[in-house]
């Protein structure tokens, strides 16, 4: 058995996809700052229960911008704000999840796992692909779950490169997958449920649309898979992750059989096994019961802190050398949270230079006196901008929900939330505010405009069939 971790790191983010990504986020925080002195600030009244009125705008003219220090410091300063206990444990989830899964690496547990699967699907890829794809549909979909996932990306980026595919791939059938599921929202808590309980809707009310809807994204997804994959196969060059994959390849050219001891193996694999399917329990313990929801990721943080380590002793019986290769992979997740501070300082610009009520009171006057249809997709696109200052669904649903729950556009309360859960989950797997995407990408090494430039073909068809929905919609009466 190999008896000390390699000096390898599992997720490596290239210097020069870093610098996109940074300056790229940069630029839009600085552009944040800039609006903050352009547009006009304003407020919205308080209703006698302490509620927001957002039918009550007054402007302030004599406000000017974010002071430049703050809009600056916004990275830093955006985790002292109201939303800074969220970010300090999004870090700290990333962090563990980061170290866990490099101890889980080096001390074999990746490579026995994804070595037994990918011997039973060699040659039933096609099934692989679909399975996988529609279980983190599922995740997203029903459970809501979709920052969690990325805790499965290392597994099953590996396990589609072992059976000749590319981890590229492997990102498309999990972490992109998890977000069309997010998206195509059945019982979502964090969108669905949440957005109708504001609003006042059914969230069951015409669930077969919803449903319907689910199945037409992931036949949709799953063709932007096979067709992907069958240029790959026959030009292995026209792969996003090639220098990746053949680091993967060298790494696990060894068959496992060579590496470890049967005793060994069966230690690892059922070791891996447990701390998984403990992992899946916890995910889907903590979405279904609502008194749970919002510990999620602190439950997740204490059992990959504990139980990763844990494993990785059992495994190795090397403790020194467990604790060495997780500061390791803690220390790889640092340039994703410079990521994480940097989109989310948006948000945060936006809030303290005010500007934020005149939005909303604009996007009000705006949809005043449409027909439904033009009204709906106004809405949508207002949404769609939104998402790409403010990433949190939770935030977004409050904000939007609440407005609307309070401004009568002529659209069904059904419609309000399908609408909004379109605008704010497809966009998570697009844009570059989104944490998750660009740690998602991070982990394969791919660049966040070979992406955009990639998916373009699979957003296309998805906006067409979002409004053909949001119109089909309206008509049936939804």
């Amino acid at each position: 058995m190999n008896k000390k971790p390699t000096n390898d790191r599992l997720i490596d983010l290239s210097t020069k996809t870093f610098i996109q990504v940074t300056a790229l986020l940069l630029a839009l925080m600085i552009a944040a700052i800039v609006m903050t002195y352009v547009i006009p600030k304003g407020s919205f009244g308080v209703n006698p229960d302490g509620s927001t009125n957002y039918l009550e705008y007054t402007r302030d003219d004599g406000r000017g911008g974010i002071p430049l220090y703050k809009g600056l410091l916004a990275p830093i300063l955006v985790f002292f704000s109201d939303n800074g206990l969220t970010l300090v444990m999004l870090s700290l989830f990333l962090i563990v999840i980061f170290a866990a899964f490099q101890v889980m690496n080096d001390f074999g547990g990746i490579r026995v796992l994804v070595g037994a699967v990918s011997a039973r699907f060699q040659k039933r890829r096609g099934l692989l692909l679909a399975a996988v794809g529609l279980v983190f549909m599922c995740f997203g979909a029903f459970l809501g779950q979709f920052e969690e996932t990325l805790t499965l990306l290392p597994i099953v980026a590996a396990l589609t490169v072992m059976v000749g595919l590319d981890s590229f791939t492997g990102f498309l059938i999990s972490t992109i997958a998890c977000g069309f599921g997010f998206a195509s929202a059945i019982t979502n808590p964090f969108t669905v449920l949440l957005a109708s309980s504001i609003i006042g809707a059914n969230p069951m009310g015409h669930i077969w649309y919803r449903i319907v809807i689910f199945i037409v994204m992931y036949l949709l997804l799953m063709l932007f898979v096979y067709l992907y994959v069958r240029r790959i196969t026959k030009d292995p060059s026209a792969s996003l992750t090639a220098a990746h994959d053949e680091k993967l390849r060298e790494k696990n050219a060894q068959p496992v059989e060579n590496e470890y001891s049967p005793a060994e193996a069966k230690r690892i694999r059922i070791t891996y096994i447990v701390f998984l399917l403990v992992c899946l329990a916890i995910l889907i313990t903590c979405s279904s019961v609502a008194a749970l929801r919002d510990y999620t990721v602190v439950f997740l943080i204490a059992y990959f802190l504990i139980f990763g380590l844990l494993a990785g002793i059992i495994c190795s019986r090397k403790p020194g050398a467990v604790f060495k290769s997780f500061l390791k992979g803690a220390v790889s997740a640092l340039p994703s949270i410079v990521f994480i501070a940097i989109a989310s300082s948006i948000k945060y610009i936006f809030d303290e230079g005010g500007i934020m009520p005149t939005i909303v009171h604009h996007i009000n006057e705006l949809v005043a006196g449409r027909n439904l249809f033009l009204i709906a997709l106004l809405l949508y696109g207002i949404i769609l901008v939104l998402e790409f200052f403010i990433s949190s669904s939770t935030a977004k649903a409050i904000l939007v929900m609440g407005m609307l729950a309070v401004v009568n556009v002529g659209l069904s309360k059904q419609m309000l939330v399908l609408i909004y859960t379109f605008a704010d989950g497809y966009t998570n797997v697009l844009f570059p505010t989104s944490p998750v995407l660009l740690i998602g990408l991070s982990m394969i090494e791919v660049d966040y405009f070979k992406w955009v430039k990639k998916s373009a073909p699979l957003f296309a068809a998805n906006l067409a069939l979002v409004v053909l929905f949001i119109f089909l919609g309206i008509v049936i009466g939804y």
